[in-house]
């Protein structure tokens, strides 16, 4: 988003063009139609977002910086999405992982948070609960100030 200030003088107009950046997230999830979902429901809200079919092409492709959050699909075939969390934990990336999931058990939200996922959200997700959870995850990691 840029925002145009115009402050006028009676000597002259100054044009000063600010850019406030959007946080980025980046979704993972094998379904494609999830995934354009997913990305439609995140830009219309504000994110920046990156999508990627699978662990290893997030993985070749992140970096330790420029992501604030991750949004990563339990069940995927490559690597299901608590190990990817763990990996991304291993390369000392700290941005909150939102951990996703159409097949919920009993078990799945210990096994997250051993794997640095403090939230887990089940399928179908709803469109303010995805956003507000991802926003609340930035916001723990860096506080806003003012």
């Amino acid at each position: 988003m840029t925002i145009c200030i115009i402050q006028i003088s009676t000597q002259r107009a100054v044009f000063v063009m600010a850019s406030l950046a959007k946080p980025t997230v980046y979704v993972v999830d094998d379904d494609a139609d999830v995934l354009s979902s997913l990305r439609f429901l995140l830009e219309t809200d504000g994110f920046a977002v990156r999508t990627f079919r699978n662990g290893p092409a997030l993985l070749s492709a992140v970096r330790s910086t420029g992501v604030e959050c991750f949004v990563i699909d339990y069940k995927m075939p490559d690597i299901n999405g608590i190990d990817l969390a763990g990996r991304l934990r291993n390369r000392d990336i700290a941005a909150p992982i939102i951990l996703i999931t159409g097949y919920p058990d009993e078990n799945i939200s210990a096994r997250a948070a051993a794997a640095g996922v403090r939230h887990v959200l089940q399928k179908p997700l709803l469109e303010e609960s995805l956003a507000s959870r991802i926003r609340g995850a930035i916001q723990e990691i860096r506080p806003v100030t003012g």
